[in-house]
């Protein structure tokens, strides 16, 4: 490709929308541009990086025993409403009418259609086990889009469907699953960890994220260097902290006034914040067949800990939460900031699993400027729920070892879900199984979004002055710039030859021949990051051929003109050997 007739510009300034570097760089080298919040164009450069990881998928997706399909972007609301779906999920969802009325979704992920698909063609043990999947536009309307390509409402993704006539078949597949993600990854040029997640709206026994860890990135991850757990943040636990032990005493009422805070209370009563009761309100959306309610819940932790939305909402099945509003809570009988679960009514109340192991607490009295002290779970109030919702924080002691985690920020660049048979048994997917009888379908699901991965990788190899791509992502191998002085003709003569040598013989190359100063070839060439950049100039002739330099290093060096196509190759060869020692196998950890 001649840079002369490529569709995009480089930018010498960053767009002040760009917040993160992947995001910088991707617009300033001229590889995306946007169209609105978190919907962006893919411009010739960002396309051939797409294809190539999508390619990579591809041959991973192969080498399991996956078989490609193409399934609709547009999904009738009938498939969602027998799933349940269509009521669980709230506007991140996108719904519209047909002409004719009908509901419809623009598709957020296709366990649905692939269930669909599977009533209809599997209906023997023996067509089992399958693996399908396709590379396809999804809609999430996500609030919040940011970063670039990190966040955004529309984007393209590879999802894959395992199918089995058991369990065991699934964690088959899932394992197979959780190698090919390393190896897409891994010769994409990414560092990425498998850290056990949130089920969230897809639902199942068991979820892996696969995390690109990175400052910028919204997810938190507890790690324990001393044994290898890893989790996000939203489903991690952690060794609570046991109080030692003590006998129930009297409640007993005490003044504090203006103390609304659990620091300031503590501070005020001279005791440690473990020795409170933390009361958090929230207001619930619950789904109730097709219909919702609104639910409000009084979160009950104690004071050295916070609350972990995600837990909570997976606890009471909710669609969503929000904060309570002061005339909601007051609604309920309860005072803010000084709140107690002891007394009310038509409230949901949840306790964290802890609190009935931590005797003679200070909480609310309902009453402005007052608390109680010894408040006991069990003699002086019930939970209707009664489970983990405490949030993991840096330093807490792992769950399995006792080692203190840590807690470090991530990118999910992709996902797996042993969804089990939620989706083929409300969609009739059954098969007739060895003695005859019928059986739902076991089902697995498997995502990795290209966009993403492709700022993830923008994210991680760049440098001051532009991007550093692999490889093997790279949408070209070579940058040949040609420096031509006034009456130059052999400098233009010499690259023109070696710009159809070079594609003769396989090589992919971007060909700088426009009429710019040295300056401009040099700052783009190093901005749009290519392995390898090639210059012909008066000067590189002299010398007896052509300029060589990776951008990955500082040096250059003159290659003689009959040596330069098998020493591009020999280069290309080394850097994507670099990237093929990267694929290694991959313990499995389901933690």
């Amino acid at each position: 490709m001649r840079m002369s007739k490529l569709f995009s510009r480089t930018l010498r300034e960053t767009p002040a929308e760009a917040e993160i570097t992947s995001h910088q760089l991707l617009l300033r080298a001229g590889f995306i541009r946007q169209l609105a919040a978190g919907i962006f164009s893919y411009l010739p450069l960002a396309r051939r990086s797409l294809t190539k990881i999508e390619n990579i998928i591809r041959q991973e997706m192969d080498a399991i025993g996956g078989q490609e399909v193409s399934m609709p972007v547009v999904h009738p609301a009938e498939i969602w409403q027998k799933t349940g779906r269509w009521y669980e999920i709230d506007a991140e969802m996108g719904r519209f009418q047909d002409r004719s009325g009908r509901d419809m979704v623009l598709a957020m992920t296709h366990e649905e259609v692939v269930a669909d698909l599977v009533r209809g063609e599997v209906h023997s043990y023996r067509q089992l086990p399958l693996m399908i999947y396709h590379i396809q536009t999804k809609w999430r309307d996500d609030p919040r889009p940011r970063a670039g390509l990190i966040r955004v409402r529309e984007f393209t993704m590879k999802d894959s469907y395992s199918l089995d006539a058991d369990f065991d078949g699934l964690d088959v597949q899932y394992r197979a699953h959780y190698q090919a993600y390393f190896n897409i990854f891994h010769r994409c040029g990414l560092p990425v960890i498998a850290v056990k997640s949130d089920v969230g709206m897809m639902g199942g026994k068991l979820a892996h994220e696969f995390m690109y860890l990175a400052p910028v990135g919204e997810d938190t991850l507890m790690l324990c260097e001393g044994c290898g757990y890893s989790a996000n943040r939203q489903v991690a636990v952690f060794r609570k902290p046991l109080l030692p032990h003590e006998e129930p005493l009297l409640v007993e009422k005490v003044s504090t006034p203006e103390m609304k805070t659990i620091a300031d209370l503590a501070e005020f009563l001279n005791i440690p914040e473990s020795k409170t009761a933390k009361a958090v309100f929230l207001i619930a959306t619950i789904p109730e067949g097709e219909d919702t309610r609104e639910q409000f819940v009084f979160a009950v932790l104690r004071g050295d800990m916070e609350l972990n939305e995600s837990k909570l909402v997976n606890a009471i099945k909710a669609q969503a939460l929000r904060p309570a509003m002061e005339d909601e809570i007051i609604a309920v009988g309860a005072v803010p900031g000084y709140a107690s679960p002891l007394g009310l009514e038509n409230v949901l109340v949840v306790v964290d699993d802890i609190i009935p192991d931590s005797p003679n607490l200070v909480a609310g009295a309902n009453q402005a400027g007052y608390h109680l002290r010894n408040v006991n779970y069990g003699r002086d109030y019930q939970a209707d729920i009664v489970v983990d919702i405490a949030a993991a924080q840096d330093g807490d002691a792992c769950p399995k070892c006792g080692a203190k985690m840590k807690a470090q920020r991530g990118i999910e660049v992709g996902n797996i879900f042993k969804l089990g048979t939620r989706y083929s048994e409300a969609m009739g997917a059954e098969f007739l199984d060895a003695d005859g009888e019928s059986k739902p379908v076991v089902m697995g699901s498997y995502g990795i979004g290209s966009g993403r991965t492709l700022a993830c990788v923008a994210e991680e190899y760049n440098d001051e002055n532009g991007l550093v791509l692999p490889v093997s992502v790279a949408p070209y191998q070579v940058h040949l710039v040609v420096l031509t002085g006034k009456g130059d003709e052999e400098s233009s003569d010499v690259a023109e030859r070696l710009y159809f040598d070079l594609q003769a013989a396989g090589v992919e190359v971007l060909f700088d021949d426009r009429q710019e100063s040295p300056g401009v070839k040099f700052n783009d060439a190093d901005l749009i990051g290519l392995p390898i950049r090639l210059t012909v100039s008066q000067r590189s002739l002299k010398a007896g051929g052509v300029e060589l330099k990776r951008r990955d290093q500082a040096d250059s060096r003159v290659i003689l003109s009959d040596r330069i196509i098998p020493v591009v190759k020999d280069e290309i060869a080394a850097l994507q050997k670099e990237i093929d020692q990267r694929v290694i196998a991959v313990d499995f950890r389901e933690d």
